[in-house]
């Protein structure tokens, strides 16, 4: 039996295997709304086995979107939307779980294939973008300063995302705190300069995704899990480095996390050696200090390289990212490749791990 294909359970919510897909933008929606594109994107990858089926950056209010393409979940019409994704997801046998964002001064940019770059004027658009400090990502607007006011509204925004995210049907939630987006800002000295209690030391700059994963938790059903993404380093001097982030990492745990999805960077424009599976050593070590379950991505794209990963207590999950993108059915290779199976969790619709597919496992 492989590490990869055995089932995990966290919490009361048992996923079918440790292959997930990883969390990407698309850029395709409209006024926040997901639509068939997201259907048929998310769909495929949980008809070809992935475990845990991720969506992208999902705003949860209109402003927090990084580009005015991206999903978000903060009306009615937008969670009715998720729900039809929702049930597709589960009839093929996976479970679905939505990652809650706001970009923050990362917020109102291009998206990645426009001819123009950087942050979308207002008269195109756009909209005026917030963070922790009037300190600007570089080649973007600069953001307002948010007000005390502002910053005390961050977890609720989250929080009533999350009751939505649940009336949608999702198995869990992720809040999105890595990549440079608001929360991350918020956490890391190279773009939080403030001078109050939301500010002025790393107990102060992690006040704000402690609050939010706290509200988050609290209005989330206490039999599922709440993930929390974190950026394990800036990789720039003077930023946040895996230690640092380790330690909060532990105090979300404390507060309800149940898992952490270990990336990298963001904050600013660093450079940054890559190579496969180059972000393992940080999800490990966040593994270590923590005491939580983990997962790792970053390059991860050989069956036996993600086995691997599991089997050194690395990681206790992989979030499979660019190789999804070009393999919808990756864990079925990967049963193929480990002479395993894909497990099945049964669902309301009693279809399981689709049967029109069974032939593409290791037989």
């Amino acid at each position: 039996m492989s590490l990869l294909l055995e089932p995990i359970t966290l919490r009361d919510l048992t996923l079918p295997n440790r292959a997930w897909l990883a969390p990407m933008c698309g850029y395709s929606a409209d006024d926040g709304l997901p639509n068939d594109w997201h259907l048929v994107h998310l769909g495929a990858r949980a008809a070809g086995g992935f475990g845990l089926v991720m969506t992208e950056a999902t705003a949860v209010v209109p402003e927090g979107r990084i580009s005015p393409q991206d999903t978000g979940i903060w009306n009615d019409e937008q969670t009715a939307g998720w729900k039809r994704i929702v049930d597709f997801v589960h009839a093929r046998g996976a479970r679905i779980g939505i990652q809650l964002a706001h970009a923050g001064r990362k917020a109102s940019t291009f998206r990645p294939w426009a001819p123009e770059q950087g942050s979308v004027p207002v008269a195109d658009g756009g909209w005026p973008t917030v963070g922790p400090s009037a300190h600007p990502y570089p080649g973007f607007a600069t953001p307002a300063e948010m007000t005390a006011e502002q910053v005390a509204d961050v977890p609720e925004h989250f929080a009533a995302a999350a009751r939505r995210a649940r009336e949608a049907g999702f198995d869990t939630v992720e809040v999105h705190a890595a990549h440079g987006y608001l929360l991350h800002q918020f956490l890391s000295p190279l773009a939080n300069l403030r001078a109050d209690g939301y500010g002025e030391s790393a107990e102060a700059r992690s006040r704000l995704v402690e609050e939010t994963v706290g509200a988050v938790r609290s209005a989330w059903p206490d039999e599922l899990p709440v993930l929390v993404r974190l950026s394990a380093t800036d990789w720039l001097d003077g930023g946040l480095e895996v230690d640092d982030v380790a330690s909060v990492a532990g105090r979300l745990g404390t507060l309800g996390a149940d898992l952490v999805d270990v990336s990298t960077g963001g904050v600013a424009p660093a450079h940054i050696t890559v190579g496969p599976g180059y972000q393992v050593p940080h999800a490990r070590r966040v593994r270590e200090v923590s005491g939580l379950p983990v997962s790792a991505v970053g390059l991860i794209s050989e069956p036996v390289q993600a086995e691997q990963i599991l089997v050194e207590g690395s990681a206790d999950a992989v979030m499979i990212g660019r190789e999804a993108l070009r393999d919808p059915h990756w864990p079925l290779r990967a049963a193929h490749t480990l002479r395993d199976k894909i497990g099945t969790v049964p669902v309301d619709a009693g279809v399981g791990v689709q049967p029109q597919y069974s032939r593409a496992q290791w037989r």
